[in-house]
C-alpha cells in the first residue's frame, strides 16, 4: 500500500514527507493505522545524527498509538480494531529477559530491531522498490505501521488516542522509573532535574508514590510551575547551585530518590551527588550525546549512594501501559495539560522547532 510518511534523508536536515510504500503484515505482525504520534526527544535525537547507531534513509516516530486494521498469521493478542499503542521497547513474556522479573528490557526481536528491520531481518517499508529501514521498530511518522504483536500495548477503547500516544515513551518513562525502577516509598524525598515530558512524568510517578517531598529542579519558571501542578511540593532553579541547594533543603543530607530527565551529563553527575549519604538511589533516564562520558567521583558511591538507569522507566509495555492509561483515565494523572500542541503530519519539522524552542512539553501529530 502507498501512505504518506516523514522521511530522514539525510543527519541535520529537515524530514521529507513523501509517499513510501508498505508491505502487508507477515506472521506474528499487524498493520495499525496511526492516529496521533507524539515529538520525542529521541526523534530529534536521532535525526540531528548524534545518535551513534542512527541509519539512513528510515521513517522516524515512534511515540504512537492507533488502531489495529489488519493481522498476520499467528497474531493472538490483538485483533482488528483494538486501539493500540506502539512500544519500542516490546513484551514478549518468553524470553530469559521477560520471564526473569528483573528487567523491562525483551531480547526476543532486539537483535533485527536495533538494525532497523522486523524480526525476519526484512523490511516492510520500501520507496521505488528499495527498502527503507524502520526507526526503533516503530516508525510512527507516518499514517500506516506495522510490528510486531509484542510491541503492541492494547489499550482501553474509551482513551483517546491524543494522549495515549504519549504512553509510548515519554510519560511512561518518567511514571514507570518512579513506580517501578525506583520503586519510590512513601513520605521520600525525592527530586526530579528537568521537568520536560519525562520529568514530569516522573513527578507524576512520586506522587502516586505518596512520596512526601517532590523537589523540581529545571531553570525555567514556567516548567516548574507546570511541575508543582503536578504534585511538586518544592522548587531549585537549575544551574550549578542545584547540588547546594538540595543538601540545604534536606539538612545536608540529599535526597532518597533523585531522576535526572535531561540528558546532560553534567546534570547527570549532579543527580548523582544530590542524591541521599547512605542509601540514595539516583535514576538516570536523559539520552547524552555520542562519546560523552558521566563521571562519578567513587566517594559517592563507597558512602552510600547508588546508580541505575532506567530504559524506558522499567515498564513492561503490554503489561504497564494499559495500567497507567487506566491511571489516566480514572483522572489521577493530568495528560491534557502535557499536550501543548497539535500539528499534521506535514508540520513534523515544526514540531523539532518547538521542542528545542522549549515551546511546551509535547506536540502531538494527529494523523
Amino acid at each position: 500500500m502507498k501512505m504518506r510518511a516523514a522521511v530522514l534523508e539525510e543527519f541535520g536536515k529537515p524530514l521529507v514527507i513523501q509517499d513510501v510504500d508498505l508491505a502487508p503484515p507477515k506472521s506474528g505482525e499487524v498493520l495499525v493505522r496511526l492516529k496521533a504520534c507524539g515529538v520525542c526527544h529521541t526523534d530529534l535525537y536521532s535525526a540531528s545524527g548524534a545518535d551513534p547507531s542512527g541509519y539512513l534513509p528510515t521513517v522516524l516516530g515512534h511515540e504512537g498509538a492507533g488502531i489495529v486494521e489488519e493481522v498476520g498469521a499467528d497474531v493472538s493478542l490483538v485483533k482488528k480494531g483494538d486501539r493500540v499503542v506502539t512500544l519500542f521497547s516490546p513484551e514478549c513474556g518468553r524470553c530469559a529477559h521477560c520471564k526473569s522479573g528483573k528487567t523491562n528490557i525483551c531480547t526476543a526481536i532486539r537483535a533485527q530491531q536495533g538494525k532497523g528491520y522486523l524480526p525476519d531481518g526484512t523490511a516492510r517499508l520500501s520507496r521505488d522498490g528499495e527498502p527503507m529501514r524502520h526507526f526503533m521498530g516503530t516508525s510512527t511518522f507516518a499514517e500506516y505501521t506495522v510490528m510486531p504483536e509484542i510491541a503492541l500495548a492494547k489499550v482501553r477503547a474509551d482513551a483517546p488516542l491524543q494522549g495515549a500516544c504519549l504512553f509510548a515513551c515519554g510519560l511512561s518513562t518518567g511514571l514507570g522509573a518512579a513506580l517501578y525502577k525506583a520503586e519510590v516509598e512513601a513520605g521520600s524525598t525525592c527530586a526530579v532535574f528537568g521537568a520536560g515530558m519525562v520529568g514530569l512524568g516522573a513527578v507524576v510517578g512520586c506522587r502516586l508514590r505518596d512520596a512526601g517531598r517532590i523537589i523540581i529542579v529545571d531553570p525555567s519558571e514556567g516548567r516548574r510551575a507546570q511541575a508543582k501542578r503536578h504534585g511538586a511540593t518544592e522548587e531549585v532553579v537549575g544551574g550549578p547551585d542545584a547540588v547546594d541547594r538540595i543538601l540545604e533543603m534536606t539538612d545536608g543530607q540529599g535526597a532518597d530518590y533523585t531522576f535526572e530527565a535531561t540528558g546532560l551529563v553534567s546534570v547527570m553527575g549532579q543527580a548523582v551527588e544530590a542524591a541521599r549519604v547512605g542509601w540514595g538511589l539516583c535514576t538516570v533516564l536523559g539520552v547524552a550525546g555520542k562519546g560523552e562520558k558521566l563521571e562519578i567521583i567513587p566517594r559517592f558511591l563507597i558512602t552510600g549512594r547508588r546508580v541505575q538507569g532506567g530504559s524506558f522507566g522499567g515498564v513492561r509495555g503490554r503489561t504497564n501501559v494499559p495500567q497507567l492509561i487506566d491511571l489516566w483515565m480514572e483522572g489521577k494523572i493530568d495528560v491534557d495539560d502535557f499536550l501543548s500542541h497539535r500539528l499534521k503530519l506535514d508540520e513534523v519539522n515544526r514540531g523539532f522547532e518547538l521542542m528545542e524552542a522549549q515551546d511546551g512539553i509535547r506536540s502531538v501529530i494527529e494523523l
